[in-house]
């Protein structure tokens, strides 16, 4: 009798192998690809590159940290030839400079048009890319869906991002938008616009509670900015914030014992929703700003 069919109960299967731990690692996984997008756990940041031993930085990243457009933007500026550094013309992406040169985008790059829209997302719909069938919210951008002044085009579609995000289980304001210089003011490492929120939450609202999400709390092991933080009347809280985390007010709730039962944006910066219905969109006019 081998050593296996002694491990063996009758009738029977095989004691688990050391195999087992991948199995249910396989099985978490599984389950952790089935959630939403915005309820994943947070994925641990990205180690920047190391930098050249040379000094020299691509000139896209250089043109996104010198507020002149984005990254994706300056690739394009550079392919059509529209980029000077030291009055030199490059075409080639990847071209690298030294962060002292000089760097001027050709006039030509100025009539570029960058539009910016501002969508009332409702329940359902995921602020970023398309993902384990959710529908990403730029599908409500279309001509039916229009609300206010602007002429729909097609080509306003053309490299349409969200500019922040906003959890699918969520709705209120949503900002889509073409200008990279628009998407760094509100996203930018250094940006200073503040978002509000209108919260409906269960549970017992306290003043320490409350105290505690204004100031004192911790994600991942980071201290959040402080946050303005009022009671409007019953389990209906205000939120001012000035950064966003994944899930943020939501985690915070948790961590003073209460659940979030319904979240709104209702302002981005000096732009309000107003009126505009769930679902519907409109282009930002020439005389908003964030």
């Amino acid at each position: 009798m081998t050593t296996r069919s002694l491990l063996r109960k009758p009738g029977g299967r095989a004691p688990a192998t050391a195999g087992a731990p991948r199995s249910t690692r396989a099985r978490l996984a599984q389950r952790t690809r089935k959630l939403p997008p915005e309820s994943r756990p947070p994925a641990a940041p990205a180690s920047p590159p190391p930098p050249r031993p040379d000094g020299r930085v691509r000139v896209s990243k250089l043109m996104a940290d010198r507020g002149l457009c984005s990254r994706r933007e300056a690739d394009e500026f550079i392919e059509r030839g529209w980029v000077l550094v030291d009055g030199e013309r490059v075409t080639q992406l990847g071209a690298r400079a030294l962060p002292s040169q000089d760097i001027i985008l050709d006039k030509r790059a100025a009539g570029v048009s960058r539009i910016t829209i501002l969508l009332h997302k409702p329940i359902g719909y995921v602020s970023g890319q398309a993902e384990d069938g959710y529908t990403p919210a730029v599908a409500l951008v279309t001509r039916a869906t229009q609300h206010g002044d602007g002429r729909f085009a097609h080509e306003h579609l053309r490299g349409l991002a969200p500019a922040g995000r906003l959890d699918i289980d969520s709705t209120g304001l949503l900002v889509l938008t073409q200008d990279g210089r628009v998407a760094r003011e509100l996203i930018g490492d250094d940006s200073q616009i503040d978002e509000e929120y209108l919260v409906r939450v269960d549970g017992n609202v306290n003043e320490d509670g409350l105290k505690r999400l204004r100031h004192g709390l911790h994600l991942d092991g980071v201290a959040l900015r402080p946050a303005e933080v009022t009671r409007l009347g019953g389990n209906q809280l205000r939120f001012v914030l000035r950064e966003g985390r994944k899930r943020q007010i939501r985690r915070m709730c948790e961590l003073v014992g209460l659940k979030v039962t319904a979240l709104k944006r209702v302002r981005i910066g000096k732009v309000r929703l107003g009126d505009l219905p769930p679902g519907k969109w409109r282009y930002l006019q020439p005389g908003e700003s964030f």
